[in-house]
């Protein structure tokens, strides 16, 4: 049991010194980049078609038309709730606005979600 917690405090400890996000918050950065890359329209259409920003997808103007949020699909199972399109949306309307400015370019927006990952 000692050894057991020892390697696991180390390996906390060589993922901090590395820079090195653990697996699942790795994964959430991996989807949000892709994000980021479908709205400034460097992916392929088959994925930037499950980005959708609120503004295009309504007819009326919105409140969070201004805060750059996605719109977020209807699924019907949690096996659903995994895929690209629902998980994309759901992913990057929770992070802080600061981080969905338009004008972030690709390595500053990388830097900035990696900051704030590290920080959850």
């Amino acid at each position: 049991m000692k050894v057991a917690m020892a390697y696991l405090v180390l390996g906390n400890i060589w993922l901090l010194w590395l820079h090195w996000l653990p697996v699942r918050q790795r994964v959430d950065f991996k989807i949000v980049t892709l994000v980021h890359r479908s709205l400034s329209g460097h992916i392929p259409t088959y994925l930037a078609d499950d980005c959708r920003l609120v503004t295009d997808a309504r007819v009326r103007r919105l409140r969070s038309a201004d805060t750059r949020t996605l719109a977020v699909g209807r699924t019907q199972s949690t096996f659903g709730d995994r895929t690209f399109a629902a998980a994309a949306p759901r992913l990057w309307n929770s992070l802080p606005p600061d981080l969905r400015q338009p004008g972030l370019s690709y390595g500053q927006f990388r830097r900035s979600l990696k900051t704030f990952l590290f920080g959850q």
